[in-house]
């Protein structure tokens, strides 16, 4: 890969309990990291002062009570945005909403009940974009044909959204589309009513095909998530971490990924719950939104159901 040779070593900073310190010190030396500095959960609301020349930041959840991670992760959240920190979080299932909720949005790669050498590939992942952050600031290509598919499907559903918002908008005299495509969302949102129930008929609908052709035959995460946000906006609901993660129909670690790439995409924003610090909500930016209603006025008009 270019600029960065093979053997290179990236510096870890490691928050973790004693118990966990040795698992996870094997994970860094399996992925060609150098543990720097290792900080107890306990005091992680002081976790600035280890950080120096941009290590990626290694945290180990799981078992930690409540109590300390609501008191730490705003900390570490702080100095992973002011230095521009690539970070690994391990946890549990049932601490989804309280890491993932509060770590949405960073450079992240959340790990829920993964294995070790699930844990390993993310963290050598992250070293390697850490040592390259001084030619890209975005996955590279060799990172992997999980990683490309992931940028793909993305792409996909934002220019499927974008042709949709814009066709009837941009069109000039000879029937050519004109104007930046990159700034299509920038329409207003189209006066169309939309039942929520028609979405989630629809969800359902997609839902059911796994129980007469099989399981895990149609995953499409980053759709499920869109149009459940999509009802939920239509119903005035809010949507947490772990509400989403079920909607997506994948492994928690796959939804959360697919997470963070649709809020890197500028399709999801992170909305923290004022009346419950352990909570975050998840919902369609207002371009996402835009694109939405755009994409369901166009099916109308074409005679088409939403699929």
């Amino acid at each position: 890969m270019d600029g960065v040779a093979a053997g290179d070593t990236f510096d870890v900073v490691l928050v973790a309990t004693p118990d966990a310190r040795p698992e996870a010190e094997e994970v860094i030396t399996y992925a060609g990291g150098r543990l720097v500095h290792a900080v107890d959960w306990s005091y992680a609301t002081d976790l600035g002062a280890a950080v120096i020349d941009r290590p990626v930041l290694m945290l180990a959840a799981e078992g930690i009570d409540e109590d300390r991670l609501l008191a730490a992760l705003p900390a570490i959240r702080d100095v992973a945005e002011r230095d521009d920190l690539n970070v690994v979080a391990t946890f549990a299932v049932n601490q989804i909403d309280i890491v993932a909720g509060a770590l949405i949005g960073l450079r992240v790669q959340l790990l829920c009940d993964v294995s070790f050498a699930e844990w390993v590939g993310e963290l050598a992942v992250a070293g390697r974009m850490t040592l390259e952050s001084g030619l890209s600031d975005r996955w590279r290509e060799d990172d992997g044909d999980r990683l490309r598919r992931v940028n793909a499907e993305i792409a996909r559903i934002a220019e499927l959204l974008t042709r949709l918002a814009t066709r009837d908008r941009d069109i000039n005299d000879d029937g050519d589309e004109v104007g930046d495509r990159r700034q299509s969302f920038s329409i207003e949102p189209i006066a169309v009513e939309i039942d929520p129930q028609v979405i989630r008929q629809t969800i359902r609908a997609r839902r059911m095909r796994e129980t007469f052709l099989g399981k895990n035959l149609f995953e499409d995460p980053a759709w499920d998530m869109l149009l459940d946000l999509f009802a939920a906006r239509l119903e005035q609901n809010r949507v947490s971490v772990s509400s989403l993660c079920i909607a997506a129909a994948v492994p928690s670690t796959t939804a959360l990924r697919w997470i963070s790439r649709l809020t890197e995409a500028g399709l999801l924003e992170r909305h923290p719950d004022p009346a419950d610090r352990r909570r975050a909500f998840l919902a369609l930016s207002a371009r996402a939104e835009r694109g939405m209603r755009a994409y369901v006025a166009a099916l109308r008009k074409a005679g088409l159901p939403i699929v």
